[in-house]
């Protein structure tokens, strides 16, 4: 085959260009330590480059919620604790208030140390997170959770934020709660059940009171209709065989049956009753509706029943009582939302792990697809220099052959 001049030109110019071009592209890789530096080079790479890239985006912005629900938490956790230990303190002083030894000036001291303690408690539940917000007000979290007017008919101590909570997204399918309410954590508190002598016929009550409050919760629960109030009411009737009867007068159920002795203290489901009557007389009662009621509120009425010096022994005694129960309910209450938090951040630790290791499987598949093997490449880069050597060294010799240098 007859092979032109200018074919023997064009081959060995578009030889050096390619080796030239070559070089480039490996001495490009080298030097930026990318193998894939447009998409030409390897369009199915960049696409998983890409999606890699996003991958680790999404990952990165997980993490980051990691850490805020975790200090957010941790803070919360904190302040519940300090509120538990707080609680516990003024539960000391409501027992030490019980003691019928106490003159006027101990109860006053044991008020203004219930004060301290209210105000103490009343300022953690209004506790600020880094940014200035209110953790416990819901979204409302610009504002106080909770605010105090002594001057108030009702509750001095009112929720002011709202029920809402923040949900932080820590992977593709998990969502964490944030932050919880003030609403959910101090507000949804029962304060002490209770009943409330409404009448009698015959009899004469000379005292009635919780004697066993657990069983009388207990009652109450199991009896309590919040629909039909008529089902609430109870009635006490002396039968003639010396004993008392209780009768749910709404649904006409025998509830309890015990012995009776005129004048002599008897209990029936929690409650204790001192009642002169004789057969056929009756005490009718009913159950109080459930009221809800936060720590600091109950703080604040058992430090205003200290400092009552004109308090009767009946109403003192029950506001002992009140403050008691409402103190152990809301223990309570700090107790499951500290056991809540625990659980989020077992969760958001285990979580926080998984995403390392994915992070470090998304980088190393990244690597492969987009990184320079500087071993590889450098070989490349010799072998490409060696071709371009010889095509340049070579040209000139092809170049020159002619049959004029044969006549």
């Amino acid at each position: 085959m007859r092979v032109t001049t200018n074919q023997i030109y064009d081959q060995n110019i578009r030889a050096i260009m390619d080796n030239q071009k070559g070089m480039s592209d490996t001495q490009l890789a080298l030097s930026t330590g990318k193998k894939l530096n447009k998409p030409s080079d390897d369009p199915v790479g960049a696409a998983q480059v890409i999606r890699l890239t996003e991958e680790l985006d999404k990952i990165t912005q997980y993490q980051r919620n990691n850490n805020m629900l975790t200090n957010a938490l941790e803070q919360q956790e904190t302040v519940l604790a300090n509120i538990t230990n707080s609680v516990n303190k003024a539960r000391t002083l409501v027992v030490q208030a019980g003691s019928g030894v106490l003159s006027p000036s101990d109860r006053n001291a044991l008020a203004v140390e219930i004060e301290q303690i209210r105000d103490e408690v009343l300022d953690l539940m209004n506790t600020k997170d880094s940014d200035g917000n209110f953790i416990f007000a819901g979204f409302q979290s610009q504002s106080q959770a909770f605010s105090f007017n002594p001057a108030a008919t009702g509750n001095a101590i009112t929720f002011v934020g709202d029920s809402g909570s923040n949900q932080l997204q820590l992977s593709d399918s998990v969502t964490l709660k944030g932050t919880s309410s003030g609403q959910q954590v101090f507000e949804d508190v029962f304060a002490r059940f209770n009943f409330s002598i409404t009448g009698s016929t015959g009899a004469t009550v000379g005292s009635a009171s919780i004697s066993a409050q657990g069983t009388f919760d207990t009652f109450h629960k199991n009896n309590y209709d919040g629909l039909t109030s008529a089902n609430n009411d109870f009635q006490i009737t002396i039968l003639g065989t010396g004993q008392a009867q209780l009768t749910n007068v709404g649904t006409g159920a025998v509830v309890d049956t015990v012995d009776f002795t005129s004048g002599q203290p008897f209990t029936m489901q929690g409650m204790t009753f001192t009642i002169n009557g004789t057969a056929g007389d009756s005490v009718d009662f009913s159950l109080d509706t459930p009221e809800k009621q936060n720590i600091a509120q109950t703080l604040h009425e058992i430090f205003l029943a200290l400092s009552d010096e004109n308090i009767s022994q009946a109403d003192y005694q029950s506001a002992l009582d009140d403050a008691l129960v409402g103190m152990d309910n809301a223990l309570q209450k700090n107790s499951l939302e500290r056991s809540s938090i625990g659980s989020r951040l077992n969760a958001a630790e285990s979580i926080y792990e998984t995403n390392l290791d994915l992070e470090i499987a998304a980088k190393d598949a990244r690597s492969a697809i987009e990184d320079t093997d500087y071993a590889e490449a450098s070989a490349q880069f010799a072998r490409q220099e060696a071709a371009l050597s010889a095509a340049l060294a070579t040209f000139p010799k092809i170049s020159n052959l002619s049959l004029f240098n044969y006549l």
